[in-house]
Formats: C-alpha cells, structure tokens, sequence
C-alpha cells in the first residue's frame, strides 16, 4: 500500500512537470514571435520613411525645375529700343486723335520740327500702330465739308496732296463717297462768305465757285448757290 502511494504521488509529480515545462515553452515562443514583431515593425517604418524622404526629395526638386522653366517662359525678352516704343506711342496719338494719314504720321515724327525720331524708329511706329486709315481719311473730309465748306473735289484733292493730308487715292475716295454732306449747301456757304466778305458779284462768285483753281463745285452746286444768295 505504501508503495502504491509513492508511486502515485511520483506519477502527479512528472506530470506536474511536464506541464511546466509545455507552458514554459509556449511562452517562450510567444515572447520570440513578439519580439520578432516588434522589431520587424520599426523597420518597416524606416523604410517607409527613407521612401518618403527620398519622394519628397525628388519632388522638390522637380518642382523647383517646374518653378524655374515657367518663370523662363512666362518672362519674354523684350528687345524693342525705348525710341521705337515712344514712336510708337506718338504714332497712335496722331493716327487716332488727330486722324491723320499714314505718310503724314510718319512726316511728323521723323520732322525736325516734330517728333524727330529717327527713320527706323518712326517706320517701325507706323508697321506696328493700329488705327484705320480709311475712318481717319472719312474724318477729316467731314472736318473739311462741315467746318470750311468745301466741295467733294475740293476735299478729295486735300486729302491726296502731298502738301496737304497724304492719305492714299484709295482711302481718300472712301472718304468722299461715304461722307454725309450737302454739298448744295456747302456751295451756298461759299458763296455767301465772298459776297459777305469780298463783295463779289454774282457771276465772279459763279465762277470762283467752279473754277479748277477755286472751289470745284458743280455746275448744278455752283447755281443753286446762285439763286440763292
């Protein structure tokens, strides 16, 4: 009987033991599987870091790059000389504000007694300014028709002298065929002002009136002003 008992108490006692020593072993490798995990993680962020450091790096500089070719382009050079622009600037007052023709543009700014810039830049105001010669020539044949009461002829040979506005034959009839002028009226204005101021007579005042070398009314023009002094 006693020995039935120590063998019992011998057999509690390996299996005691034995689970000791199971336990002790699935904890170890639950602390290596741990420790393993914990140190594969911060090298995983490393590595993340290293990738962002070094994307982060190539995209400053390529936008650094981007930066620098867009300040290029969107800074162009300039090379037109200060004189070409303030002939330019002169140019385009004349032509919009003054109407005047092109050749007389360009008369006045290369003129000593005008703008006196030298021919170069004064042709290249006149390549570059924008303004239509056509409308300049119709303005001032309306100035002419509305302020001196010429005749269409009389206008039309203002506007292409070379002593007087220079436009083209082509802008000056423009000019003469869509102004709005009664040109009958004009006669009569004429024809008042040398009666009035010169006291001419009917028949010299007729003729003054149509003369190439006077104010080359009609015949028509030139009888109605007549007839109605």
């Amino acid at each position: 009987m006693a020995e039935g008992k120590k063998k019992s108490k011998l057999k509690v006692v390996l299996i005691v033991v034995v689970a000791l020593i199971v336990i002790s072993a699935i904890a170890g490798r639950g602390s290596k599987g741990s420790s393993s995990s914990s140190s594969s993680a911060p090298a995983s962020e490393t590595t993340q870091e290293k990738a962002t450091q070094t994307s982060g790096t190539d995209g400053g500089d390529s936008s650094k790059a981007d930066s620098q070719t867009s300040t290029t382009a969107a800074a162009p050079k300039n090379d037109v000389p200060a004189e070409y622009t303030s002939a330019l600037a002169q140019a385009t007052s004349y032509a919009n504000r003054m109407h005047m023709s092109k050749q007389g543009v360009y008369d006045q700014l290369t003129s000593e007694y005008g703008g006196q810039f030298s021919a170069e830049a004064a042709q290249y105001a006149i390549d570059n300014v924008q303004t239509d010669w056509n409308a300049n020539a119709l303005a001032k044949a309306e100035s002419y028709s509305d302020k001196m009461h010429m005749s269409k002829q009389g206008i039309y040979d203002q506007l292409t002298s070379e002593n007087g506005e220079q436009f083209t034959a082509d802008e000056a009839q423009y000019a003469v065929d869509n102004i709005q002028a009664d040109w009958n009226a004009n006669a009569l204005a004429k024809a008042k002002s040398y009666q009035d101021d010169m006291h001419m007579s009917p028949s010299a005042i007729y003729d003054q009136l149509t003369s190439e070398y006077g104010e080359q009314f009609t015949a028509d023009e030139a009888q109605y002003a007549i007839d109605n002094l």
